[in-house]
Parts: C-alpha cells; structure tokens; sequence
C-alpha cells in the first residue's frame, strides 16, 4: 500500500501539476488513478472526453464511495456514466493497460510496498505511457522509495517539477515508458507548470524571477538596517527591472489546424540572420541546415519556445565564451541545443548565451513532447536563440532586422 505524505487534500497547484501530462493529452485515452485525493480526482474527471475512460482504484472505502455517490448524484458528472469505475483495491489485479496512471496521494517512506506500488503502475501502461507521481522535496531516504523514484526519475522522466504551493513542498515527477508517436506532439496543449506566477490575466512571471525580486527585497531590508543613508533605494529600485525581465505574457499560438505548415519563432528579438549551412554535430541524418537567427536584448521577453510540435530527441550542452550575441564569435559561445524530432525531420534551437547572459535553463528533457509554441526555457539577460530547419523542407518568411515576437510570428513555412 502506498504511504501517503499526509491526509490532506492537494493544493490546486499540485493537483494540477500532477495531473498536467493527462489534462493536456487529446482523446482516446485510458486513465488509471491510484488513490483518491478529491482534487486530482476532480482535475481528471473535468477534462475527460466522449471516448476517454478512467478507473479510480483505492482501498479507502469511505472515500471510494463518496465518490460513487458523486457520480451518481450530481448532475454535472451525469455525462461520465459507464466511463469512470472505482474499485476497492490499491492496484488493479486485472491485466489492462492505460495511457496514463497518476499516484494521486504524495508518496514517501521506506516501505517495501510503495516500491511494489510503483513496479505495478509501470506494468500497466502502454508503450510511451506516462507514469505521474509526487514526492516531497528533498534529498530521497537512503535505500527508501525517494531512493528508487530518484533512480526512475533519471532514467525515464521527461518533466519533473518542484511545487512550493504545498505543504510539504512536493516534487512532481512524470516518467514516461518508451517513445510516444512524433504525430502525437501536434495534438496535444502545451503542459501546465508551477514555474509561472500570476500578476494579471494576460502576464506571468517565471518563478526565478521571483527569486530574484526577493533577494533584491532581501538586500535591500538588510541595506537598510546596516546603513543610516537610504543606499536600500539602489536594490528596491532595481527588483522592478528584473521583475520585468522574468515577465511571460501570454501568447497566442497560431492555430495548428489553419496553419499546419507554420514554424513559429522561438524567442521576441531581431532577426540577425537568415542564411544556409552545414553542422553535423546534432546526431541527425541532415547536416543541410536553414539557420534563422534572433538576436534578444535585455528589454525582450526572454522566454524560448518550440517552434514546432515535436519530441525532444536529445539536449546538448556545448562550453564556450561569452561574446557580445550579435558578434561572429558568438558562434562559440557557450549553447544548449534542443534536438526535436518531427514529422517534417529534425529541427534544433539554440540557446546561446551572450555578453550579459550567463545562465542557460532547458527545463524538458528527451522523450517530452512540446507543443508548437510551448515554452521549453529561458535566458537570463541579452542572447540569442537560432532556429536550424532542414534546408530542403523550409522556406523563411523573415529576413535579417525583422522584429520578431515568440509563438506569434511565422518565421518560416514548411514545403
């Protein structure tokens, strides 16, 4: 059996990151829930679809039929009918296989049970399935499940997330079980994820970003107490700048069904060059490349997306200097590339660092699956980000000084 962090029900953030990888998923799919927290629950059953079916299993029997007489009664859940079973047991014994299976209650302890738990979730998913599980954050007991949920988490995880909206903190882990379809990307909405802080309906700010302010509030009250003169002013001033530059407004995606053949920008900047090149240093069969490169000044939006649907194939870090972005040299800076396989061929994007920019953050691993326009990352100050398409497969719709904005702009079409 599996032992629950504590009692309580989930926050909404957690509820919510935990169920992410399910909640963005298109229909048919089958869903195994193992154990009833209410609001991871009620996060599956608003997001079912005509042709999707979920099974609830658990061996608290209160909560099994609460939930019964849920289903039964209220007549907004009248919809589901013959869709969702709850069962009165910790795993199901049948042989089934699910799309999805999310251990709704925050696990921990050294239990040989919870290992057990874990062994028969994977068992039970489908090839390229996604296993969604929580634990709390910090280091894994020593020969505990954390220990072995570490272990799963670095051979097959393909998004973790920390969430400080819970009590205990928790760390949100999906591990997917093989490849999932190329296809697939271009169907589903992009993840939800913790790391973006409301301020208003149409802008975010990425949770470093809050980090940062509240070292800056943090100096600035220490400035405070230690000096007479107001020098606290120098660091209050600046929380506002950088504030700002963490901010993520939302974006609209071009549609996927009228616009099929887009390849969006992954970064707002400037258009520093369109131009053709060989590279063979990304693993593909293609060393033909049409390199769309955008320039990012510290007062862009330094959130990067995917321009395309597809699956992360591999994540390449490649140490270098530090030159000014808009330099040549900045060719050997140092960069992250994030290879996607799609069903167009491969396409790369460049994380490069620049003259100000010391800080590279890639948040998906390979396996995941992005949404064209899906934030993936972030660079912290000026940088660049390149875009590399097959060269026979694009036509660029830019050219060098186009202003570009990130998910929004066409930047090239497929042929």
């Amino acid at each position: 059996m599996i032992t629950p962090v504590r009692n309580r029900s989930l926050s909404r953030t957690a509820a919510a990151t935990l169920t992410s990888e399910v909640t963005r998923h298109p229909e048919p799919k089958r869903v195994l829930v193992i154990g009833i927290d209410p609001r991871v629950v009620d996060r599956v059953l608003d997001h079912l679809m005509p042709t999707d079916r979920l099974v609830v299993t658990s061996p608290r029997t209160d909560r099994n039929d609460r939930l019964r007489r849920r289903l039964t009664s209220e007549r907004s859940l009248a919809r589901l009918a013959g869709r969702v079973q709850v069962l009165d047991e910790d795993v199901p014994a049948e042989i089934e296989s699910y799309d999805h299976v999310v251990i709704a209650e925050p696990i921990s302890g050294d239990g040989a049970g919870t290992d057990k738990v874990i062994e028969q979730a994977r068992e039970k998913l489908v090839p390229g399935g996604v296993l969604s599980l929580a634990t709390p954050l910090g280091p894994p007991t020593p020969g505990g499940a954390g220990t072995e949920i570490g272990r799963l988490a670095q051979a097959c995880a393909v998004r973790s997330e920390t969430v400080f909206a819970a009590f205990p903190p928790l760390r949100v882990h999906h591990l997917r079980l093989g490849q999932p379809p190329v296809a697939l990307a271009s169907r589903i909405a992009p993840a939800y994820t913790p790391t973006r802080v409301p301020v208003t309906r149409d802008m975010r700010i990425d949770v470093d970003g809050v980090v940062a302010v509240a070292a800056m509030a943090g100096v600035a009250l220490l400035t405070q107490r230690l000096f007479r003169r107001p020098f606290w002013l120098i660091p209050a001033a600046a929380a506002l700048p950088v504030a700002a530059f963490f901010r993520d407004p939302r974006r609209l995606v071009p549609d996927e069904a009228a616009e099929a053949n887009a390849i969006v920008s992954s970064a707002d900047g400037v258009v520093l060059s369109v131009d053709e090149i060989s590279d063979d240093r990304f693993g593909t069969s293609n060393t033909s490349w049409l390199r769309i490169a955008v320039f990012l000044s510290v007062l862009d939006v330094h959130v990067n997306r995917s321009p395309v649907a597809g699956r992360i194939a591999a994540v390449i870090d490649e140490p270098g200097g530090y030159a000014d972005a808009r330099h040549p040299n900045a060719e050997h800076n140092n960069s992250k590339y994030t290879v996607l396989d799609t069903i167009h061929g491969s396409v790369v994007v460049a994380q490069r660092s620049g003259l100000i920019a010391r800080r590279i953050v890639q948040r998906s691993r390979p396996g995941a699956l992005l949404s064209r326009g899906e934030k993936f990352g972030h660079i912290r100050f000026g940088s660049r980000t390149d875009i590399y398409l097959p060269a026979d497969s694009a036509h660029p719709t830019v050219a060098e000084g186009d202003r570009v904005t990130g998910a929004e702009t066409i930047i090239a079409r497929w042929i």
